[in-house]
Order: C-alpha cells, then structure tokens, then sequence
C-alpha cells in the first residue's frame, strides 16, 4: 500500500455508520486496517455492520447513540476512548430525508409544508452534524491531530425541488465545514483538517422508491436526474471510497476547508 493512503492503525467513528453509503465506507477502512466505531441509534443494525467487518477480518465496535442525543454521544465518545485510547477520523454520515419532510408532486411550500417537519429534517441533518462533531472533536482536539468528513448534498449547490428542509441543512453544512476547518486550524494547528463530500445521486434505503421504479426502471424523477448526471447513471456505494481514504489519511494533510463533489459531473453542468 502507497504510505502515503495508510489508514492502517486509524481510529475511526463513522456516525450513520450501518448505512448503504457510510457502510461501504467504514467496511473500507477496516479492510485498510483502521478501526472503526459504527454509530447509529438502532442497535442490531449496527451489530450487523460490525459482524460483516469482523467476518472479513477487520476491527470494529457498534456505538449506540442519536446524533441529537449529547448524553449519548458522550457517553459513545468516552467507550471509544477507552477501547482504542483515541480518536483520527470522524465521518458524520447520519441524516438524509423523513417523511413528510418531501413536498409531494402537485403540493407546494406555501400551503402544504407542515413547519414542523422541516425542522426535523433541518435539525437531524445540521444539528446531527454539529453536535457530534463538538462531542468526539473533543478527542482531536487533545491529540491536535485528525481528520473530520462530513457528508454535504448535491442539493446543498443548487435547487432540488421538494426537499427544502434537507437542502437548507446540507447549505448549513458545507459552511459549517469551511467555518470549522478555519477554527481547527487557527486554534488547533494544521493537524486538525475538516472537509466534506458532497455525493450526487446514489440509490439508498431511503430514496429508491423515489427514483427507481419496482422493475428497476426510473421514476420520472429518477430519470430527470439522469438527463442532469453527465455520466448517465447513478452512483455506486464503493465510488466513494476512494475520496474517503484520501481525507482520511496524510495525501490530503493540506487539504482543509473543501467539499469534494463525486456526482458523475451532477454538479458541473446546467443541463445544456
């Protein structure tokens, strides 16, 4: 293995950490040889996250708290330290959408857009990315030294219809990134970097229905998306790995501040 990519000896917690995405991620790591805390609130799910790890011979533990649960997180915070005496990688994967938080086709913000469920949506997301990060940043900030990923949106950039509580979080989050990885820096030195990747479209447990018909097929607005991807298809699971080991490990220790698009050129076109 290049040096220069080593996560090898790394600890790591990765919050929504049982996830499609987030797994994929804190599977490659193990494989790499980090350590890996899986947080999420369901517990068998996290088991299950950890038993596929060890099965494949890497080191992992399930932390069960709420991302918007101080106590928990804490509590999370303090296992972690005295398994593995230390903390390199946080990855604040946990949120994405609920439900009724998505406008439905022939509704609007105006008249049918139960506030309450945009503050869900928005607290799950940006309180579920600050909070943590306050919690187990704790630990870098002992060391002086680690690297902090959040997970921004393709909706953070530009307008995505129907998901306004989601897209004004991840907005939140990307200037949370930038605001953090100055503050780390500034009062922590250079071995604290923060940064953020920002996926295009990858099918989840939670959107599938919304982009993926049952025979495999696009909703219309799954194939909307696709006419808007250059590449002509969704993302999948392992093509975020690659940008995830580089953040964590030392070929990006002067990267800092930025949010990382893999969105199969989402991002880059106006659709013209």
């Amino acid at each position: 293995m290049d040096p220069l990519f080593n996560v090898s000896g790394k600890v790591a917690v990765i919050t929504g950490g049982s996830g499609i995405l987030c797994g994929a991620m804190a599977k490659a790591l193990a494989t790499r040889g980090a350590r890996v805390g899986i947080l999420g609130r369901n517990p068998e799910k996290n088991k299950k996250m950890v038993a596929d790890i060890q099965a494949a011979g890497g080191e992992a533990i399930g932390l069960v708290a709420d991302v918007l649960d101080e106590q928990a997180l804490e509590a999370a915070a303090q296992e972690v330290q005295a398994t593995w005496g230390r903390l390199d990688i946080l990855i604040n994967g946990a949120g994405g959408n609920i439900p009724g938080a998505a406008i439905p086709p022939g509704e609007n913000f105006f008249d049918n857009h139960p506030f309450a469920n945009y503050k869900k949506v928005f607290e799950l997301n940006l309180d579920g990315t600050v909070l943590p990060t306050m919690v187990f940043g704790r630990l870098m900030a002992r060391q002086k030294k680690g690297s902090i990923i959040n997970i921004s949106s393709m909706t953070a950039s530009q307008a995505v219809t129907r998901v306004p509580g989601y897209s004004t979080a991840k907005a939140a989050v990307d200037l949370f990134t930038q605001w953090l990885a100055v503050e780390a820096a500034l009062k922590f030195g250079e071995g604290i970097r923060v940064n953020a990747i920002a996926p295009g479209f990858f099918v989840t447990d939670q959107n599938r229905a919304l982009l993926t018909t049952p025979d495999g097929g696009y909703t219309e607005r799954g194939a909307s998306v696709i006419r808007k991807t250059p590449t002509s298809r969704f993302g999948e699971p392992d093509e975020l790995i690659g940008t995830c080991i580089w953040l964590c490990s030392d070929a990006s220790k002067f990267v800092t501040g930025t949010i990382i698009p893999v969105d199969g050129g989402f991002s880059a076109w106006s659709g013209v």
